[in-house]
């Protein structure tokens, strides 16, 4: 961990420290020991949502390059299914790609913005707590409110940080600059909101888990009632301005701008901001305004070994992708008609989802590609869940369980058969959702088996991610190279065929190694072949892990 000295100049610690001092006193310390953590979070975050544009600029002018063929897009949009997932609709009569932009992505670029910002708060609010470090700062000369005050302003240059990047993004795209200023906006007053919804619930319970659980459940409830709300009426209905991701859209950018909708959301900011600080102030440092509950006196049995364990602790993350990807299949599987019929009108997009598909084909080959595009999103699950290894460890539960009979190797097999395991039923709900809503807009009850089995044939690759995220937690090497080779496999796998890469490498990609099933023919050479280089990586953590010292 870095070091930081948060006396005010002048001062020593000693009896006058915490809620002695005054309450924001140490506050401009600890914003730059905040932003000094995340210079390169921030950055990240910024650059992947303005990249997300550019990117976004160029495909559209590569598949619809002409207004008949954004027309056949907008009656995709102009959908009930359409609504629901995007927004409401607003400018469909005349689909500009400015238009198109403010339609499509910015409710999700603002889920990004949101996401963003409930990490980043929970990450330096009750995350210090938990692990012990916001008391060895508050034992100095440092405000009850310092902490959650660096918080909440890192958010806010972290926000203004992917406003700015996304705002040069569309002026790059040749967007107008009032709307486009107003896009962006509409996007940080997104993440803002929720950075303070996260801190509120940073102060109920005593985990940062549950502090991320609950700001999360708003963030999705939010875009469900936002969804729902556009369903009901173009343009939106009551329902829609219940939210705040609603409120952005609400602006109408690059149709009929109108500024007014983002005082509801610094309104709302403000308000959750002051409760986060009166409810700061009712409870004691590492303590949660809920507090947990005392659990049973002895565990079951099935808690007494690794793999019980671990599945007790990535339930809630397993639960929350198992729901996040139904939701994204369903939406997806409504709109199998729309998007053949977009693809009878537009051939060339056929070049995104598989060359030559005809007639039935057309909608099996359609979803299988969505299907392996869902599988690239459990594969990121599959990190994620791995990497609970470096917190355990971190936060020395490793050292606690290793003390028992529990071998190294059996606990790191352990966290992947968890992995294995959640990765299963993300990928078959996965399947099952995507089946079901295609099945009741086709009439091909079919789908739904196919796709609820086929969802399984992506199982191996997962895997193989899952495989090198444990070798390097074995060797004791930073996580960036998984990730590295994760986001690169996913951009050839989502983009190839629009960026012209060579054929050798869209074909060989690690998601195009499997088949596209239910579009193609079951094949196990491949399957096989990827399986085992799975085992043989998850073999080589456990020799690597036995091999060197655990952090101290």
């Amino acid at each position: 961990m870095t070091a930081v000295d948060v006396r005010a100049p002048g001062t020593t610690t000693g009896a006058r420290g915490g809620d002695g001092a005054g309450p924001l006193v140490g506050t401009a310390r600890l914003v730059r020991f905040a932003l000094r953590r995340d210079r390169v979070r921030i950055p990240g975050w910024a650059l992947g949502v303005g990249g997300t544009v550019v990117y976004f600029g160029v495909a559209i002018q590569a598949v619809y390059p002409d207004e008949a063929s954004r027309q056949t897009r907008a009656a995709i949009m102009a959908d009930p299914a359409g609504a629901l997932m995007t927004g409401p609709g607003y400018g469909l009569e005349d689909y500009t790609f400015g238009v198109m932009l403010a339609a499509e992505m910015l409710g999700f670029l603002g889920v990004a913005a949101a996401l963003m910002s409930i990490f980043l708060v929970v990450r330096h609010t009750r995350s210090e707590e938990e692990t012990g470090r916001a008391e060895l700062v508050r034992s100095g000369v440092v405000g009850r409110y310092a902490p959650l005050s660096a918080a909440l302003v890192d958010v806010l240059v972290a926000n203004l940080a992917v406003a700015a990047v996304l705002f040069l993004a569309l002026l790059g795209n040749g967007l107008e600059t009032p709307d486009s200023a107003a896009f962006a906006a509409g996007v940080a007053m997104v993440g803002l909101v929720f950075g303070a919804v996260a801190a509120v619930t940073a102060q109920v319970g005593e985990h940062a888990r549950t502090a991320s659980g609950l700001a999360g459940a708003a963030l999705g409830l939010a875009f469900v009632l936002r969804g729902v709300g556009d369903m009901q009426q173009r343009g939106g209905s009551a329902l829609s301005w219940t939210s705040p991701i609603g409120w952005s859209q609400q602006m109408r950018t690059y149709v009929d701008l109108r500024w007014w909708p983002l005082l509801l959301g610094g309104v709302l900011a403000a308000v959750l901001v002051a409760a986060a600080y009166l409810l700061a102030s009712r409870r004691d440092l590492g303590a949660g305004l809920v507090a947990a509950g005392r659990g049973r006196a002895s565990a079951g049995p099935w808690l007494r070994g690794p793999v019980g364990l671990g599945a007790r602790l990535q339930r809630g993350s397993v639960l929350g992708w198992s729901f996040g990807m139904l939701v994204m299949a369903a939406l997806t599987g409504a709109m199998a008609e729309g998007i053949v019929d977009s693809f009878e009108a537009q051939p060339q997009l056929m070049e995104v989802f598989g060359a030559g598909l005809t007639g039935a084909d057309v909608v099996r080959g359609t979803l299988s590609a969505f299907l392996g595009f869902f599988a690239m999103a459990v594969a990121v699950f599959a990190v994620v869940s791995v990497h609970q290894l470096r917190r355990d460890e971190a936060e020395g539960r490793t050292g606690a369980v290793l003390a028992t009979a529990v071998g190294r190797g059996r606990w790191l097999l352990a966290s992947v058969a968890v992995t294995t395991g959640g990765a299963v039923v993300v990928l078959v709900v996965t399947g099952l959702a995507l089946g079901g809503a295609a099945a009741a807009t086709t009439g091909d009850a079919g789908l739904v088996g196919e796709l609820a089995l086929a969802g399984l044939v992506h199982l191996p690759v997962v895997l193989c991610f899952a495989g090198l995220a444990a070798l390097l937690h074995g060797l004791g090497a930073p996580a960036w190279p998984v990730w590295l080779v994760l986001v690169a496999s996913i951009v050839v796998g989502l983009y190839g065929p629009l960026l012209d890469l060579p054929a050798a490498v869209v074909e060989h990609a690690p998601f195009a190694l499997v088949p596209a099933v239910p579009a193609e023919s079951f094949e196990a050479g491949p399957v096989l072949g990827a399986l085992a280089v799975a085992v043989l990586l998850t073999g080589a953590a456990v020799a690597a892990l036995r091999r060197r010292d655990l952090v101290a």
